[in-house]
């Protein structure tokens, strides 16, 4: 069933979404028809090369080229098609580095879709792998792949180890871009745990990397910096700063065709509305998110834009179409596995049943939110608070276990409450 909005906003491409005003002359609109006749030229010259291919490491690379097209424009479906099919050609050679790169577009490809258990699986294989030194400068991506699956299962520590042993590989390699790519996933990570000082200081760095190394970067790297500074200013209530940002990523999605963060940005431009409490601006741009979100496969994005509706239907004192949309975002969260986002539906619905008395479905919901409290182990290991509640300093040990920082001041070098090894601080997050 078709959620149902009051307002309805048929297209975002010539307007700034975020404040109704023009994006910019005509030429922006050029250049993405430009863009999207070159996309398809290209794919179908590739498409054509594929089907006349018989060496095997020809297609291999002629997939490649296919798969990347299709995660750029969102296309995730017809990327895990090629993934699998460059897979089948990897085993054909038994070669390896083949077979790691193959098994890394999997797991992307299944990240995209939010099918999280596949992609660590995927992830992995991959990284168990006795390859050369090709394979071993594609393992910063498989461990930012791993992590950004773990952070989709809400698994924190599992999360935020991948992420350093991706930055270990970027910092080893040299490799700015994979860098920067961890730092916007580290920047999402501290967002949920509510650190909101490291969830704007990693995209800020991520974009000080584009600044200083990106001048023959795709300006994806831009945009997608930029959106994640504009989360971080939105949850430290800096809207103007926030929108500013949002704008800026935007603009580019728009220019190159890029649907995924198009459809993030839409979504942070609601959500920004909505801490204004102008729900009037706010469900039209949910309602796109929401459009561009099912059409990708992007489940995860689909269950913030229900929380989003539900938390503007509760400002309009609309209860009941507050509960419906809960209850979609519930059955995505559970799809997926994000105990977050459920964590998140079962406080909002607790507050509702409370306020009407329904005590019945209030005692559901406060068990059904301390299951999900257990299973986050979301608590400070030395004071036994609650971590991610508010908005507070952390700090994370070399064993990826999550304080508060003012407790680890006062723990000095004894080492891990958790699990005893030393405190000492080598990594980079």
């Amino acid at each position: 069933m078709r959620i149902q909005f009051p307002f309805h906003l048929s297209s975002v491409g010539a307007e700034r979404a975020g404040s109704g005003r023009p994006f910019g002359t005509s030429l922006s609109k050029d250049r993405l028809q430009v863009f999207l006749c070159m996309t398809d030229k290209a794919l179908h010259v590739w498409t054509k090369v594929l089907e006349k291919t018989s060496d095997p490491g020809g297609k291999f690379r002629v997939l490649g080229c296919l798969i990347t097209a299709h995660l750029e424009m969102g296309k995730y479906k017809d990327m895990l098609k090629y993934a699998l099919d460059q897979i089948d050609t990897a085993r054909e050679m038994e070669d390896p580095d083949y077979l790691t790169e193959g098994y890394l577009n999997l797991a992307r490809s299944n990240e995209k879709l939010c099918d999280f258990q596949k992609t660590v699986s995927y992830c992995k294989t991959c990284l168990n792998m006795q390859g050369t030194t090709v394979s071993l400068q594609l393992n910063g991506q498989v461990c930012l792949s791993m992590g950004n699956a773990y952070l989709g299962l809400s698994v924190f520590q599992k999360a935020l180890e991948s992420y350093e042993k991706a930055l270990r590989y970027a910092h080893n390699n040299d490799d700015k871009m994979l860098e920067c790519r961890v730092c916007c996933s580290l920047g999402n990570l501290y967002v949920q745990l509510k650190d909101y000082e490291k969830a704007l200081f990693f995209p800020c760095k991520a974009a000080e990397l584009v600044n200083d190394y990106g001048k023959g970067w795709s300006l994806k790297y831009r945009a997608m910096s930029q959106y994640h500074m504009s989360v971080a200013y939105r949850k430290l209530e800096r809207l103007p700063d926030a929108m500013e940002c949002c704008e800026e990523s935007m603009k580019i999605a728009l220019q190159h065709g890029d649907r995924p963060l198009q459809a993030l940005c839409l979504l942070n431009f609601a959500d920004i509305h909505r801490y204004r409490k102008d729900t009037d601006k706010a469900f039209p741009r949910y309602e796109s998110a929401l459009g561009i979100m099912t059409e990708i496969g992007n489940r995860l994005g689909q269950a913030h834009v229900y929380l989003g509706v539900a938390k503007c239907w509760l400002l309009q004192k609309e209860f009941d179409k507050a509960l419906d949309s809960l209850q979609r975002s519930q059955i995505l969260a559970d799809g997926m596995g994000n105990k977050l986002c459920a964590l998140k539906v079962h406080c909002l619905s607790e507050g509702i049943y409370r306020s009407q008395g329904q005590e019945e479905k209030l005692r559901e919901q406060v068990v059904k939110f301390l299951q999900c409290v257990e299973e986050l182990e979301l608590y400070c290991g030395m004071c036994g608070e609650s971590i991610g509640d508010r908005d507070q300093k952390l700090q994370s040990l070399p064993c990826s276990h999550i304080f508060h920082f003012r407790c680890l001041q006062t723990n000095g070098t004894k080492g891990c409450p958790k699990c005893f090894k030393s405190s000492m601080k080598p990594g980079f997050v």
